[in-house]
């Protein structure tokens, strides 16, 4: 035991015998990773057309149905499939322009909600019966298909958690190469939003087999279209 004491005794001495580093700068650090990054970028650069192949080969990677579409076109392509998969409850934000443009597509069949009453007040309703949700990401990460959705009071995370079936809608014109080109564009460090979620596909898990299994914490299918207004934005991003 004293062997052991004295073994713990010198390397504990050692340690508060070592001078402390000084801590990196944060603009320091801050520009070490923007260099790291930048060389990547620079070795493999996406351009914006780029982008959209990258985008969408990621999330078909991860299970989810992709398409790039118009602008003018994907509102009846989206109302023909969600009734082709036998949606007939929708919940999506009536006020946006693109809301109000998927419900003007949609087959009477299909009723949409509006997300107006609190949670507690029709959570058995909105889990039993609600066939889909649909969103609009904030932007998108091409590297990995990852959708960028800030929540907020009219499309709350149920939306795209509840129900089954998520579809979202992302502007090509809103893609990004990587994490850290998306954080700097769009200046998170500026104010990023208390909840920001980053979707990269289907909710899934695993048993120790490494069976997957989706559906188990969330949506079981994921729709993404890709909307290409790259032409009225001049390309799109630089």
């Amino acid at each position: 035991m004293s062997a052991i004491l004295t073994a713990r005794e010198r390397m504990l001495g050692r340690l508060r015998a070592a001078a402390p580093a000084a801590p990196e700068a944060v603009d320091v650090i801050d520009t070490a990773i923007d260099q790291h990054y930048l060389a990547r970028r620079a070795q493999a650069p996406l351009l914006a057309r780029d982008r959209i192949a990258a985008m969408q080969a990621a999330l078909r990677a991860s299970h989810a149905q992709v398409d790039c579409v118009s602008v003018d076109t994907w509102p009846a392509l989206l109302a023909q499939r969600l009734g082709e998969h036998g949606v007939r409850r929708l919940l999506l934000d009536t006020g946006s322009a693109e809301g109000q443009a998927l419900r003007a597509a949609l087959p009477p069949a299909v009723e949409t909600l509006s997300f107006t009453r609190p949670l507690v007040q029709w959570k058995s309703e909105l889990f039993d019966t609600v066939d889909a949700g649909f969103t609009i990401a904030r932007s998108g990460i091409a590297a990995t298909g990852t959708l960028v959705i800030a929540p907020d009071a009219a499309t709350p995370r149920t939306v795209s958690l509840a129900p089954p079936l998520h579809v979202c809608l992302v502007y090509a014109s809103t893609l990004h190469v990587d994490l850290h080109a998306a954080a700097r564009a769009e200046r998170w460090c500026d104010g990023m939003p208390a909840n920001l979620v980053l979707v990269s596909g289907p909710s899934k898990t695993s048993d120790i087999q490494q069976t997957l299994a989706y559906g188990a914490h969330g949506p079981r299918w994921l729709w993404v279209l890709i909307i290409d207004d790259l032409s009225a934005h001049e390309g799109g991003q630089p």
